[in-house]
């Protein structure tokens, strides 16, 4: 039988299950499909009755697999969710969406008591999201409308420990949920913000990520480890296997860039910049900026395609060509597409003719030269004065775009820019900070599956 660590990944959309053996390879994933439901207000949210039941089904089913010997189970999800509990332990709420809206009003009665917005965002290392993103602000949100919910709550949990606790009924909490634009952590003292004590609200202390729990499923006994966000779950890979400090390049709809090697606190200028600080598993700062790239891409690429009649899916044929990009860097010298940067995405589409191009290919590969202009910077917003960052690596969509690749080493000439194809790196990450829990530790290092040649 092989021992594995089974890792629940429960995203917005996606909900999956992965067993990792000791040598962190999966050797079995499935994913579920569950239909949301409403809230006490109407709003969508998930089913956080059908997940549970899943999760002991799967966990159960497993056991009862004479092909594995589970021997670990931990969590990671989305974050700026929270659970209430009673004395009982018994949920009091549903899992709110965090795009729910709510009165900016009870924000600012935060800010306002505690040094003004940028003073308190500076300090939490979180920007103001508005909504639920922040999620400090659900608990004033249920405390000051939903009194009947909020007054009998004795424990609040970050989603990946309440799922943990559904199995261990441990209350705890751990770095990484409450380190992310939580409003929730003072990143000066590495504490809970003093707003939390003086309002009379009591979080569990966190532990560290490889905490695990012994609990008896149907007859058989599990380490059981605390849950974990996902963002800061998709660096542990890195942070285990890289024998350099480096910074994570993470491609998609957003461009997340991750600097765990970057100790200077975090400025009001660079929160301006969508700029914020997670936490590492055992506590530790990491910088963070974002750039709505893979939007700003697809945005501009359909609108591309259709002016000059090609497919959708065109961008995927183009390739790098130095003489080309010399030759519109020569033409055009700054940015067509974001004339005053990022903030300027709007303008460009209402303001840019794409007339101005000879051709499709001129046009998206001065595109990615304006993109990757502003990836450039939205990185370097993240490297310190005393930087020692050695790699950049790079994930995700745009790690796949040679334009991208080769414009990227440009902008830093100083380092390794190496294309990283970790799959499912948040479970990966989740499964290796328990991986004590195996009998014989074969893999201690995850292989990065690093293209030296990116």
């Amino acid at each position: 039988m092989t021992e594995v660590i089974a890792v629940f990944d429960i995203g917005k959309t996606n909900k999956k299950i992965l067993l990792f053996d000791n040598q962190f390879k999966i050797v079995h994933q499935h994913e579920g499909k569950f239909p949301v439901v409403k809230d006490d207000d109407g709003f969508e949210c998930d089913d956080i009755e059908l997940i549970t039941d899943w999760i002991r089904k799967s966990l159960e089913d497993l056991i009862a697999n004479d092909q594995y010997n589970l021997v670990g189970v931990n969590f990671t999800t989305y974050g700026a969710s929270l659970m209430f509990l009673d004395k009982e332990g018994k949920r009091l709420t549903p899992v709110y969406n965090y795009l729910k809206e709510i009165s900016p009003a009870v924000q600012e009665e935060l800010f306002e008591e505690y040094g003004g917005q940028h003073e308190f965002c500076r300090k939490t290392a979180s920007p103001a999201l508005g909504l639920l993103l922040n999620s400090g602000i659900q608990i004033l949100w249920l405390k000051k409308e939903k009194p009947e919910k909020y007054d009998p709550a004795r424990s609040i949990l970050h989603f990946p420990q309440y799922l943990s606790y559904s199995l261990t009924k441990e209350i705890v909490s751990e770095p990484t949920s409450i380190g992310c634009h939580t409003f929730m952590w003072d990143f000066d003292q590495m504490k809970y913000h003093r707003w939390l004590n003086d309002k009379g609200i009591q979080l569990p202390d966190p532990v560290t990520n490889d905490t695990t729990f012994t609990v008896n499923v149907s007859g058989k006994e599990l380490q059981v480890g605390t849950g974990i966000h996902d963002s800061s779950a998709s660096l542990v890979p890195y942070l285990k296997g890289s024998t350099k400090n480096f910074i994570l390049v993470s491609t998609g709809t957003w461009c997340i860039n991750m600097n765990p090697f970057n100790m200077e606190p975090l400025t009001a200028e660079q929160l301006d910049q969508d700029c914020l600080c997670f936490l590492t598993p055992n506590k530790e700062q990491v910088k963070s900026s974002r750039l709505f790239m893979g939007h700003f891409h697809e945005v501009w690429a359909e609108k591309l395609a259709k002016y000059f009649k090609v497919p959708d899916d065109n961008f995927k044929t183009i390739g790098y060509d130095k003489r080309l990009i010399d030759s519109l860097q020569s033409r055009f010298g700054k940015s067509v597409y974001f004339p005053e940067g990022k903030e300027s995405f709007e303008r460009g589409l209402e303001e840019v003719d794409p007339g101005i191009f000879e051709n499709y290919h001129e046009a998206y590969t001065k595109l990615m030269i304006d993109l990757t202009a502003l990836c450039v910077t939205s990185i370097q917003l993240v490297i310190p004065a005393n930087d020692e960052t050695e790699i950049l690596y790079v994930t995700g969509g745009f790690a796949r775009n040679p334009i991208f690749i080769v414009l990227l080493k440009s902008g830093f000439p100083d380092k390794k820019v190496l294309i990283s194809e970790i799959d499912n790196a948040s479970a990966l990450g989740t499964a290796l900070v328990i991986e004590h829990v195996f009998s014989d530790k074969v893999g201690s290092k995850p292989d990065l599956n690093i293209d030296s040649d990116g």
